[in-house]
């Protein structure tokens, strides 16, 4: 399959081929606002002389080629994706001279213009394959090599690297602002890496501002430092970053027992970031949301402190040793799910990180799981399309839940000697899932052939529902665990777990016995449990160990719907919630009767984390499983609800800035309206809430989408808050606006138009699902099903899937909105694989929520 979909095939003949050494690569990023100049030297060997291989690259441009010391023709050799190197020697010297082009969409050498001071910043995105829109290189995580990159830029920016940065010296270039002034230009010239893939090198360059550290290490001192935007200075709390940056450091190295492998560590907030954050070596780049510029709650803290561990963990796993194939993408990362949820757990103050664990990212993964689209976690990736869609709940959340698993399987000593001897063995190499096994079945003395096979080569999610007998007295006779699985995915798998036994002692339920068992089958009994006391509720999967779905029985559900409160431990909270949530979404619990449980809940909830999930459930409920003859009361009963929970809450507590974001997002009378309104002018106010900028903004967002705010609201506070997040706040506002001029002019920017930036685009398609009135999106189920697929094939992998995703009008929730979605689904089956998994996810939301309505409206 020739052109930029590299497959497996493919890349494992040039593995067998080619041993690269190095690539000397030389940009020049003086040269003007849409392209830059790239050239790579590349020495590498083959194995068979007279041979014929490629490089990849995607430009504008190829101005010569060069191949030991023989001139190529670039149009008989360059095809616009890869270039055709015929006549290999063993020892092999490539030259490529090319045009490069700054991207918009996140992708390759990404190109911002800072409004509120007209500052350029750059930076690169390149998993999976896009180090090709930069220079040119053989595009794939086996052929590693050193990489030395000199880049001529203005000589006032800081530029980053893997690499520490070198000290400048004048270049013969100027550069050119965006003011149209000339200033002097500079050349940085990196030492070369260490043998990596191509895929975790980075450019970072402009003025962003710094702050530096330094941390002790195994290997000596190593610098750290922390950037970002000039503009986003005053906002960077740089020492909590490196608080927990060092935690991470010691627990990784103590934990691998292998010293931090890279000579600094950077990390980077960078603008417009497709991502939460990517792993380059020693040059980490995050999304800017990270960087706090108005009050954010105790979650986003806690999230961007998992992330700062994530990346951290990669540079052992994932760069230092580095999947083979995309095959084992899953295992890169969910490895660093694992080892940082860990770290966060046992290092850092966040003790009940493995709560919002199950909250959080299991809730994610037993999401993706049931739709159409899942796949084992050991997916067979075939080509670049087939991993470039595989960043899912699947690869992440289940992966790491498996894992966590596999260490109470095998233990944790076994399983951290394994890790070590793993990484000993195998530094900057490549490897496969059977490398890791094979050290841990040492370590272990188990044999993991039939876990791997049960657990990461098949696909779907178990479901686990306990039968329980009792006697008058409420002793337990009997008891059983009944494993299912769907037709589809009819798996049944070993589950290690506990189930717990709760009983109300005044307000609260205590547990009173808890037993570990294993689970097999399709029927599990339980005699340990014979003879005691059934109590209030039975909690199967208690401790959060397996990977499954849960059941409650009759009993304990009517416990923890009239006891909401009871449970004080938040695991075993989160446990009953998200049971009741995974009822309420198969259409076997009212959506209904799960929006009063919840908001029972909210009531106290202090769990940040589980305050958040509640409230995204709640929302999600009522617009989507509640019958739309219910929803209008259910939704004034939320907002009701909500605004006296949020009047009550502790003045600046997290749960009063959740709860007034969460009742925002859903005012629509006028009453409501009018509330949020005194919030905003100030003629009402809330003891502790700090109505910042972004609270500004999240207020007058509500007001738009009912229709209460007009666009010179939102010209005006676009210029008291005149900066990128601004204008972004302000698109998606402009976009929740409910008219149908409101609604056209969105589409029009993301769909029709290409030159709206990435992040921008996200926030237009974020304003276009906000409706109070899901009707006004009733003319884009056509516009949406006609446009997909020329969206698909014209736009780069990340754009057209944030389209496929933002543009869909997903707040029908109706049967029409299925049908249409299932007839071009019929109608497009030669689509790629990628287009169609976008849309099959879709319906598949839609399928779900019109059963759910179903019941619910079954219910009366």
């Amino acid at each position: 399959m020739p052109g930029k979909n590299l497959t497996r095939e493919e890349a494992r003949t040039r593995a067998d081929l080619l041993t690269v050494a190095s690539y000397a690569v030389t940009l020049d990023l003086t040269t003007g606002a849409e392209t830059f100049r790239t050239r790579s030297a590349v020495t590498f060997d083959a194995g068979t002389a007279d041979a014929t291989s490629f490089i990849d690259f995607l430009g504008d441009s190829v101005e010569s080629i060069t191949l030991n010391g023989e001139s190529l023709d670039p149009a008989a050799h360059y095809d616009g994706t890869r270039i055709a190197l015929p006549g290999l020697q063993t020892s092999n010297e490539l030259v490529v001279e090319a045009t490069g082009r700054y991207m918009n969409t996140g992708e390759g050498l990404h190109r911002m213009v800072d409004p509120t001071d007209q500052e350029v910043y750059l930076y690169t995105q390149f998993e999976v394959a896009d180090c090709r829109r930069m220079f040119p290189v053989f595009e794939q995580p086996d052929l590693k090599a050193t990489f030395a990159f000199t880049v001529t830029a203005p000589a006032r920016w800081e530029v980053i690297s893997n690499q520490p940065t070198p000290e400048p010296t004048p270049a013969e270039t100027t550069y050119t602002d965006v003011r149209g002034e000339q200033e002097p230009a500079a050349t940085w010239a990196f030492e070369p890496t260490e043998r990596v893939s191509c895929y975790i090198t980075a450019l970072v360059a402009g003025p962003y501002d710094v702050v530096r550290d330094e941390v002790q290490t195994r290997n000596g001192t190593v610098p750290l430092g922390v950037y970002c935007r000039k503009s986003l200075r005053p906002y960077l709390d740089a020492d909590n970053i490196f608080d927990c940056t060092k935690k991470g450091f010691a627990f990784f190295e103590e934990e691998f027992d292998q010293p931090y492998p890279f000579s600094k560590y950077d990390q980077l907030f960078v603008p417009e970031y497709n991502a939460g954050a990517m792993e380059n070596a020693g040059c980490v780049t995050f999304a800017e949301i990270y960087v706090f510029r108005a009050k954010v709650s105790d979650a986003l803290i806690e999230r961007r402190a998992l992330t700062i561990l994530h990346e951290l963990a990669h540079m052992w796993f994932g760069d230092l040793v580095t999947m083979q194939w995309w095959d084992d993408l899953w295992l890169n990362e969910s490895f660093a799910e694992w080892a940082s949820t860990t770290c966060q757990a046992e290092a850092t103050q966040w003790e009940t990180a493995w709560t919002t664990f199950g909250a959080v990212e299991k809730a994610w993964a037993y999401n993706q799981d049931q739709l159409s689209s899942t796949h084992p976690i050991a997916a067979d990736i075939t080509d670049l399309e087939a991993v470039e869609v595989n960043f899912d709940g699947i690869t992440y959340a289940k992966g790491a839940s498996v894992l966590k698993q596999l260490v109470a399987y095998v233990g944790r000593e076994p399983f951290v000697a394994g890790l070590r001897t793993y990484f000993a063995k195998h530094r900057w190499g490549n490897t496969t899932l059977r490398d890791l096994l094979v050290e841990l079945e040492a370590t272990s003395g188990r044999d993991l052939k039939e876990w791997s096979q049960l657990w990461l080569e098949t696909a779907g999610v178990n479901t686990l529902t306990p039968h329980v007998e009792t006697d008058a007295d409420g002793i337990i006779t009997a008891a059983a665990i009944e494993q299912t699985a769907t037709q589809e995915l009819p798996t049944l798998r070993p589950h290690r777990l506990a189930v717990g036994l709760y009983a109300l002692q005044g307000e609260r339920l205590v547990r009173t016995e808890s037993i570990e068992v294993d689970v097999a089958g399709a029927r599990t009994e339980l005699p340990q449990l014979v003879g005691k006391a059934k109590g209030d509720l039975l909690l199967v999967n208690d401790q959060d160990l397996a990977y499954a779905k849960i059941r409650l029985d009759e009993d304990s559900l009517r416990t923890a719907v009239q006891h909401p409160r009871a449970l004080t431990d938040s695991l075993a909270r989160a446990l009953v919630l998200g049971a009741a949530w995974d009822m309420t979404r198969d259409a076997q619990m009212s959506a209904r009767d799960f929006v009063s449980l919840a908001l029972a809940t909210l009531r106290e909830e202090t769990d940040s984390n589980l305050l958040r999930a509640l409230l995204g459930r709640v929302g999600v409920a009522a617009t989507m499983y509640v019958a739309p003859q219910h929803r209008e009361a259910v939704l004034s009963e939320i907002t009701g609800t909500l605004r006296g929970l949020a009047v009550s809450a502790e003045p600046g507590s997290d749960a009063q800035l959740q709860l007034v974001q969460a009742f925002a997002a859903e005012a629509h009378q006028p009453e409501d309206v009018a509330y949020v309104r005194g919030l905003l002018d100030g003629t009402s106010t809330l003891a502790g809430l700090d109505v910042d900028t972004e609270m500004r903004w999240t207020l007058l967002t509500s007001l738009a989408a009912a229709g209460a705010a007009d666009d010179a609201a939102i010209t005006a506070e676009q210029e008291r808050d005149a900066t990128a997040t601004g204008a972004e706040r302000a698109a998606r506002a402009r976009a929740a606006m409910p008219t149908a001029e409101a609604k056209a002019k969105a589409w029009e920017l993301v769909v029709e138009r290409e030159d709206t930036a990435n992040q921008t685009l996200r926030a237009i398609g974020a304003g276009f699902q906000t409706v109070h009135d899901p009707q006004l999106l009733a003319p884009y189920v056509e516009r949406y099903h006609e446009a997909v697929a020329d969206v698909w094939s014209s736009r780069t992998l990340a754009t057209a899937a944030s389209i496929a995703d933002l543009m869909y009008p997903m707040p029908l929730a109706d049967q029409a909105l299925l049908d249409a979605s299932q007839g071009w689904l019929d109608t497009h089956r030669d689509a790629s694989a990628g287009l169609a998994r976008a849309v099959a996810e879709n319906r598949d939301v839609i399928r779900r929520a019109v059963a759910a309505q179903q019941f619910d409206a079954d219910r009366g």
